[in-house]
């Protein structure tokens, strides 16, 4: 068992952040973000930082600090992590999600790859440029967001709408989902999310008659509802790659020394292993079942039944996906959309990416970076409305064995207590030097 005193600040951090259970139910329940929030505005506060404290709504807190860098000339830079986790079932986990367990060179807990690794990491690198008496290259916006889980309406989004002279002057933003390896061939390399798909959520609406649950009834709201999901969550969508993921597969192709004319898309999304679902993802669209809604009695038939689904469309492809759903489910079943945020995509190439090749490349000699267009969303969608350009750059190095991609969102997350230093190297000498 690792003591700990033995344990990297880095880790440290991340275990105290996991044990605030700051689960994000959505439709606005949550656990609140406030004493996690607490705990980081008070690590800013001992590097000498003025954070500032905003709520979105009651208990759903942000923190926001800013860093003078040696070059206030350059475009500000945001490094920002979200402080909500999604629910976590304790008795479908090995361990206490929200414990902090340090077992088998691990630090588990729900959190620990989404986000609260990265959390940790920023604070640590920060902390290793100020306290040495340095300076980050350029200014930098830090911050820490509530509610990213819930689409960041009372973090990101709030921030944005309601206070954007936070972030005058940034440029560029730095967050989840990029910046970890994998392993394609005999390869490692590195993925920088240059992208994200749009988001959509919606639901399915069946109506019918109520009645007692002994009859005939062919008026059944939940049966013409099962019927609908079936048809949504069976929909295959066509390949399609953008810019980002044409480049990605290229270079896969390269790699492994194959033609991508003759190799197809989603084989070569397979060769990169643990992250082929992310990968596939990326090339359609997609739409998932996820919660259903019905009835309040055993032995009453409801008239009114409900279906969420989860829609990440391409950008520009959204209105067009929504009509093929309706088109499936048919004109009696009702698609009601509740909540959209903006699909991105930027190009992989600037002084930023770059900056990543250079440093990941002292660190992790030989590893190419690959662009990649992230299938799920992060704060940046809320940053890209003021002009930021967003990436995914949360750097860890991983064995090739770990299904560090299945853990978002998925039972016994835990991340390598080796590539939490190793983030936090990293992430330091790029804020030194970009």
């Amino acid at each position: 068992m690792t003591t700990h005193a033995e344990l990297d600040e880095t880790a440290i951090i991340a275990r105290d952040l996991i044990r605030f259970d700051t689960t994000n139910y959505g439709e606005g329940r949550s656990n609140g973000e406030a004493d996690a929030a607490e705990y980081v505005a008070q690590k800013l506060i001992e590097l000498g930082l003025e954070p500032q404290m905003f709520e979105g709504a009651p208990g759903r807190v942000s923190v926001v600090a800013h860093v003078k860098g040696r070059d206030s000339s350059k475009g500000k830079l945001v490094v920002h992590g979200h402080l909500d986790v999604v629910p976590a079932i304790a008795d479908n986990w090995t361990v206490d999600p929200f414990e902090g367990v340090i077992k088998d060179g691990m630090l588990w807990g729900r959190g620990a790859v989404d986000m609260k690794n990265m959390d940790a990491m920023i604070l640590t690198a920060l902390g290793d440029i100020l306290k040495s008496g340095e300076r980050p290259a350029r200014d930098l916006v830090v911050a820490f967001f509530a509610d990213e889980e819930a689409g960041g309406v009372f973090g990101s989004g709030y921030l944005v709408r309601e206070h954007p002279e936070l972030f005058a002057g940034a440029t560029e933003a730095i967050s989840e989902v990029g910046g970890y390896s994998i392993t394609v061939g005999d390869t490692r390399a590195y993925l920088l999310q240059t992208g994200e798909k749009a988001l959509i959520w919606a639901k399915l609406v069946a109506r019918g008659r109520a009645g007692h649950g002994s009859r005939i009834h062919p008026d059944n709201a939940i049966t013409r509802l099962a019927e609908a999901v079936a048809k949504a969550g069976k929909l295959e969508w066509p390949v399609r790659l953008t810019d980002t993921t044409e480049e990605l597969l290229g270079e896969i192709a390269r790699i492994l020394g194959v033609d991508p004319q003759q190799v197809g898309p989603d084989e070569l999304a397979l060769a990169t292993g643990t992250a082929s679902t992310w990968i596939q993802a990326s090339l359609r669209n997609t739409v998932n079942p996820t919660m259903l809604a019905s009835g309040y009695k055993h032995n009453v038939i409801p008239d009114i039944a409900e279906a969420a689904l989860d829609i990440r469309a391409f950008p520009g492809e959204e209105d067009a996906v929504i009509a093929a759903i309706q088109d499936a489910v048919g004109p009696d079943i009702e698609v009601v959309t509740s909540f959209r945020d903006v699909g991105t995509e930027t190009s992989f190439d600037g002084s930023l990416v770059d900056a990543v090749k250079a440093t990941l490349e002292r660190h992790d000699p030989g590893a190419p970076v690959l662009p990649y267009l992230l299938a799920a969303g992060t704060d940046n969608k809320a940053l890209t409305k003021l002009g930021i350009r967003g990436y995914g750059f949360a750097p860890l190095k991983l064995p090739p064995e770990l299904d560090f991609t299945g853990m978002f969102h998925g039972v016994d997350e835990r991340v390598p207590l080796d590539a939490l230093v190793f983030g936090r190297r990293v992430l330091r000498d790029l804020l030194l030097e970009y």
